[in-house]
């Protein structure tokens, strides 16, 4: 829980500088590259969080990578930043808090929904545009299945989760049979 915590802070003072500068979305978009470039170079992040090796080598290889990469001046010195304070093991984290504060700012917000069969195009939208038309924001949709729910579908928006599965409907039902309540 204490590195989630530690994460948000990182990712808040990051967010911060990207309001007043207005580079927010370059900075998310950089964030992204330096994850994307530790998934796909084995053995890369162990190398930057390796003990065994020299710290001094460790930065070195971090400063050639950001050199490469061309980030801008201020990633360069959180990327850094990160690494003195002992935190670049947790850039993932740190990058997927950003990608939710810089979506905010833009007034974006992600959601999720998991329905119980595959939702076709226009009910998708359909779904869109009323969480939309409720958070007054922009819904990006993440859709799942779960055949498990029997039907109906579960949204969630941040911690707000609407549950109109027929399987919470049936649980629910059952506990109040189990109370001895007239439905």
């Amino acid at each position: 829980m204490k590195n989630h915590a530690v994460s948000r802070r990182y990712a808040k003072a990051l967010i911060l500088i990207g309001k007043e500068d207005g580079q927010a979305d370059g900075y998310n978009n950089e964030l992204s590259a330096m994850v994307g470039l530790l998934d796909s170079n084995e053995g890369f992040e162990q190398a930057l969080t390796n003990p065994l090796i020299k710290k001094s080598d460790r930065k070195k290889l971090l400063e050639s990578v950001i050199a490469a990469a061309g980030f801008s001046k201020v990633v360069n010195s959180f990327l850094s930043l990160l690494f003195d304070k002992g935190r670049i093991g947790f850039l993932r984290d740190i990058a997927t808090y950003y990608n939710t504060m810089a979506d905010e700012l833009k007034g974006v917000v992600r959601a999720s929904v998991v329905a119980a069969t595959n939702l076709s195009k226009t009910n998708i939208n359909k779904i869109q545009k009323s969480l939309s038309q409720r958070t007054g924001k922009t819904v990006v949709l993440d859709v799942q299945k779960d055949s498990s729910l029997i039907g109906g579908i579960i949204t969630k928006i941040g911690d707000l989760v609407l549950d109109g599965s027929v399987k919470t409907q049936l649980i629910n039902m059952g506990e109040t049979l189990k109370k001895g309540e007239s439905l």
